[in-house]
């Protein structure tokens, strides 16, 4: 591509839009659910540990060579190993795998879409109805929202980075906040809300066993958009005079507090406006929680601030969840068609048609995979199950690959590139981080128990996933 690589206007700018690609749909409602019914305030702490130790790192690495190469994964992995046919490999693998996860993340922002538009013209009794889920995903509707999001994911990416995904971050994060605060402040009003609050918070160390400590390191992996080459492809865009250490602890920050303070709003909620609930009952599947549990959760509002009242925090929900839902997806699309402009020579908006044409086949197949199609809906038989298209692209690639894609950038940076080339980038712009004890902590466990970490999740998703068991269960 003709042209010098363009780059985030300001440190700010960098920070929300890697914030916006890490918060998303897992830590507005699967985190705190997953919180609740795993130890609640052990979970947390888990998590915080897993953060600072284990993910900090990684997006260090990550963010380090996208900076150095100024390429996204696949060019980055090419231009750092000398064109070695097998790093080129996991280049590959880390500009598909985000373009598979937009395909069925793009499926579920549409939902999220639809359910937003149906509470704000007064529907929220019929989205609370058992059936209105299954009926609504296997309708013709969704294709008409389809269209929606895909504009607006359009509009962002066509202005690049300064002019749309930038931009975009500025407006989007910031009113994500300030709704997410506001229903916090409302939940924790409501009657019975310290209930929940309480079991959030409080530690309950009977829970944790092998498979907690696994879905803790999980969800702070994921959440933090490692392994998707997203932070490979935002690196490329940062100044070689920012400092990324410090613009990663704050990405990492805001993502956790985000997650957090959404655990004060979900948990309090649930105990608030329905004070018989079985907290073991809670499911763990965000899709679940967001489009079946919470819409009968919100419309028991009804009976304090009326059905208008109801309908209008079920809006306000449903619109945080839209808005942090777009800006993973605008992340996540990013990688591909980043990489098209700077392999390919391609200018920004062919390179997006492109990939947009791809992106709404590959979606609509992941559509059709509830009641539309049989082929779809029962594409594939593993572990003694039958998967829809839709499952098979979510565990492949978003279960299974991740880890996989965090180990090799672990490998890559430390005996490929080498250490001393990873310390310099890290170290421009960052006086501090050279030769401080993080300095060293990175280096130390990026180069050897990080990587062995996420070869066993890796490994272990395997095995649970596609046939049927566990070998942490079997070894602890």
């Amino acid at each position: 591509m003709s042209g010098s690589r363009e780059q985030f206007g300001s440190k700010l700018g960098f920070i929300l839009a890697a914030a916006g690609s890490a918060v998303g749909i897992g830590n507005l409602v699967g985190f705190p659910v997953g919180a609740a019914k795993n130890g609640g305030g052990a979970f947390l702490l888990m998590y915080a540990i897993f953060v600072v130790f284990i993910c900090l790192p990684v997006m260090l690495a990550e963010m380090s060579v996208g900076r150095n190469s100024q390429k996204d994964p696949l060019g980055a992995y090419a231009a750092l190993s000398n064109r070695s046919g097998g790093w080129r490999i996991a280049g590959w693998l880390s500009v598909i795998t985000p373009f598979m996860i937009a395909v069925f993340y793009l499926v579920i922002t549409v939902w999220i879409f639809g359910y937003l538009l149906q509470s704000m013209i007064g529907n929220l009794d019929e989205l609370a109805q058992a059936d209105t889920f299954g009926d609504f995903i296997s309708g013709n509707s969704i294709f008409a929202y389809m269209i929606g999001v895909l504009l607006v994911v359009y509009l962002i990416l066509q202005g690049g980075v300064k002019q749309g995904i930038e931009k975009a971050a500025k407006i989007l994060m910031p009113a994500l906040f300030f709704m997410l605060i506001v229903l916090v402040i409302f939940v924790l009003t409501r009657d019975n809300a310290m209930a929940g609050v309480e079991f959030y918070l409080v530690p309950d160390f009977s829970k944790i066993d092998a498979s907690v400590v696994n879905g803790a390191l999980s969800q702070a992996f994921f959440s933090l958009s490692l392994g998707m080459g997203i932070m490979i492809t935002y690196g490329s865009y940062i100044d070689s005079k920012a400092d990324v250490p410090s613009s990663a602890k704050l990405v990492a920050l805001t993502d956790t507090a985000v997650a957090f303070t959404a655990g004060l709003m979900i948990l309090p909620a649930i105990f608030s406006f329905n004070p018989e609930i079985n907290p073991e009952e809670l499911s763990e599947s965000s899709v679940s929680m967001i489009f079946s549990f919470l819409p009968q959760i919100f419309l028991e509002l009804q009976t304090s601030i009326g059905y208008i009242g109801a309908s209008v925090v079920a809006s306000i929900f449903f619109l945080l969840v839209f808005f942090a839902a777009i800006t993973s997806l605008v992340s996540i699309f990013e990688v591909p068609v980043a990489s098209l402009m700077s392999e390919k020579g391609m200018e920004r908006k062919p390179a997006l048609l492109l990939c947009g044409v791809l992106l709404v086949v590959f979606s609509i197949m992941c559509a059709l995979s509830f009641g539309h199609s049989e082929f779809f809906t029962n594409f594939m038989t593993y572990a003694g199950n039958d998967n829809s298209f839709f499952t098979v692209v979510y565990d492949v690639f978003y279960d299974t690959i991740l880890p996989l894609n965090g180990f090799l950038i672990c490998i890559f940076v430390m005996y490929r590139w080498k250490k001393h080339n990873f310390n310099e980038e890290l170290d421009k712009g960052a006086p501090k981080f050279k030769k401080s004890l993080f300095e060293r902590y990175v280096n130390l466990s990026v180069g050897t128990f990080i990587p062995v970490i996420l070869l066993v999740i890796f490994i272990n998703t395997v095995a649970v996933k596609y046939f049927g068991f566990s070998l942490l269960t079997e070894l602890f």
